[in-house]
């Protein structure tokens, strides 16, 4: 009304702001969703899968080291990492369950594809490994997954001894695969879809690794039913009264952490496999085997898992997360049977996967002896300790075709293997790397920088020994504290890590948390540069160089090797 006005003029009553506010009414939005959920179909796309098992794209487009047991590492050497786990576990759902296994590293596959390809497959459950130098890498991927309405498992050596730590940050996660995966997998996903195991083998992994009650761990509290939950680090009365009154299905899956609302459950661990010989042949034909390379070799190459575990105490390997002091074989007869299957599907270069390929003599020169009977054209290589060969196994194993053996010596100085726990003393290392090169067999060692008790004096020492060894390619790695390790528990009792540490720097190739009192990360840094061009930048390391330039591919990832080199020793 205008003011002054007895009347309100029919041109301000046609105006509808003069008319008065309604009252401030409760708020009550739209639900659009339940509009459209009976539109929704409940089939599901063509070319779904029920589950996809990933190695996810690397935060940098490069090439990088995950697997089972691994701790995960960019690859300066350009050596694919074949997801043979992947298709181990693969191999325990299939046929009850469809599967695709994504290799994104293999393939060189970005995240803008590997996003696309997560719409296109829309898993219902999503399984990615995690390390802690990718830490929220592969949560990202879990994150889509999520986003596409699947179920998130990880599974890996950083979730398993840092679960809480993990599942706390990134609440997309669902699960957490503790320990070895494959048996937990299985029977998650039973129990999930309702479904009771009909392959007779499957139901005996499951039941032989249920095990027996594990010790639990003193920061968790007890639940009900052998289970071990956490909330906020206490539990109140009402959720005493939840953990008696619903107890779910899954809190009988030994060996998993997962979600109860905003509680998260650890239930006690599961047992090892007892006998890796009742796992099912891993699906190799799943992996991208055609762009699966390794320096030196020429064509495609697979893993063949023959053991898992190693004896040895070295205070800085994840061993002690992964499979601790457990050891167990696989059968030389299974083996040879894997070999023939891949040199039928032509592949004909492969690399014996284990903590320790040597770990145990009688297997290894049972398995030399198949393939020689098999007469199979194979060119492998392995891994081992310098204590653990001798002579005669040597020289069969040149006769069998393995082309190379990875070293782990570490250091030359005896104090720092000895604070180590590595158990071997340094006259059997050049014994046994002399022994390999005279049966024909390449030497590929690996040293450790900034082991508690290092020096510079002691760096220059162990550089000084790399260059006397037969060694025909050498890595110098910065000693990185891995949780779950005991190095990692001595270096936070000492208080070495760096302040502001994040997971990602705990790396063993690009870049170090250590601050020692007499030796700094920037120290540490320089040694490994300067241990990598004193040893590369030489007449023999170069001419091994040139001869890995054997195809197309491997004078592609030479070069790239070489300038990576280059960057690193220059940077």
């Amino acid at each position: 009304m205008v003011s002054g006005s007895s009347e309100t003029s029919p041109e301000i009553k046609a105006n509808l702001g003069s008319r008065r506010v309604a009252p401030l009414r409760a708020a009550s939005f739209p639900d659009a969703g339940a509009a459209v959920s009976t539109l929704t179909s409940s089939v599901r796309p063509p070319g779904s899968v029920d589950v996809m098992l990933v190695n996810p794209p690397s935060p940098d487009g490069g090439i990088w080291i995950r697997s089972q047991h691994r701790v995960g590492r960019r690859s300066r050497e350009n050596m694919i990492w074949p997801q043979v786990s992947l298709a181990q576990l693969a191999a325990l759902l299939v046929p009850d369950y469809t599967v695709a296994v994504v290799d994104a590293i293999t393939t060189r596959m970005s995240w803008e594809a590997f996003e696309q390809l997560l719409d296109e497959k829309q898993p219902k459950y999503y399984l990615t490994q995690v390390t802690a130098p990718t830490l929220r890498n592969d949560l990202r991927g879990v994150f889509v997954a999520k986003a596409v309405g699947a179920q998130t498992l990880a599974f890996g050596t950083h979730v398993t001894p840092m679960t809480l730590e993990t599942m706390r940050p990134f609440p997309a996660l669902d699960y957490v695969l503790r320990g070895e995966p494959e048996a937990t997998l299985r029977e998650l996903l039973d129990v999930l879809e309702g479904r009771v195991p009909v392959d007779d083998r499957v139901e005996k992994i499951v039941r032989d690794t249920r095990g027996r009650r594990s010790e639990r761990r003193p920061e968790l509290v007890e639940g009900v039913g052998d289970q071990r939950s956490e909330v906020g680090g206490r539990r109140s009365s009402a959720d005493v009264g939840l953990l008696t009154s619903d107890i779910s299905p899954l809190t009988s899956v030994r060996g998993l952490a997962w979600r109860r609302g905003e509680e998260i459950v650890i239930n006690p661990d599961r047992a090892f496999v007892p006998e890796l010989d009742d796992l099912p042949m891993p699906l190799h034909e799943l992996l991208p085997l055609d762009q699966q390379r390794m320096p030196m070799l020429k064509g495609p190459f697979t893993f063949i898992v023959t053991s898992r575990g190693c004896p040895a105490g070295c205070t800085y390997c994840i061993k002690h997360v992964s499979y601790q002091n457990s050891v167990r074989l696989r059968s030389p007869q299974l083996i040879v049977e894997e070999l023939q299957i891949l040199s039928d599907m032509g592949i004909h270069n492969v690399h014996m996967y284990a903590d320790l390929f040597t770990v145990n003599r009688e297997q290894v020169m049972a398995l030399c002896e198949g393939i020689l009977d098999a007469k199979l054209t194979v060119h492998w290589t392995c891994n081992s300790r310098v204590d653990y060969v001798d002579e005669a196994m040597l020289k069969l194993m040149g006769r069998a075709g393995c082309h190379l053996i990875s070293w782990g010596i570490e250091s030359a100085n005896e104090q720092i293997l000895k604070r180590a726990r590595k158990g071997y003393r340094k006259a059997q290392a050049a014994l046994a790397l002399t022994w390999a090169h005279e049966a024909g067999v390449k030497n590929w060692g690996y040293f450790i920088i900034g082991l508690p008790g290092e020096s510079e004096e002691s760096i220059q020492e162990t550089i000084v020994y790399s260059k006397t060894l037969p060694l025909d390619i050498a890595l110098f790695h910065i000693a990185a504290p891995y949780p779950g390790t005991p190095f990692f528990f001595e270096v936070v009792e000492n208080g070495w890590f760096r302040p502001d540490t994040r997971w990602e720097e705990v790396d063993m190739d690009q870049s170090t948390v250590l601050d020692y009192g007499n030796l700094t990360a920037e120290q540490l840094i320089y040694w490994q540069k300067r241990a990598t061009r004193e040893w590369s930048f030489r007449p023999g390391p170069m001419w091994t160089f040139l001869k890995s330039m054997n195809s197309w591919a491997g004078f592609k990832s030479a070069v790239n090797v070489g300038w990576q080199t280059l960057k690193f020793v220059g940077g």
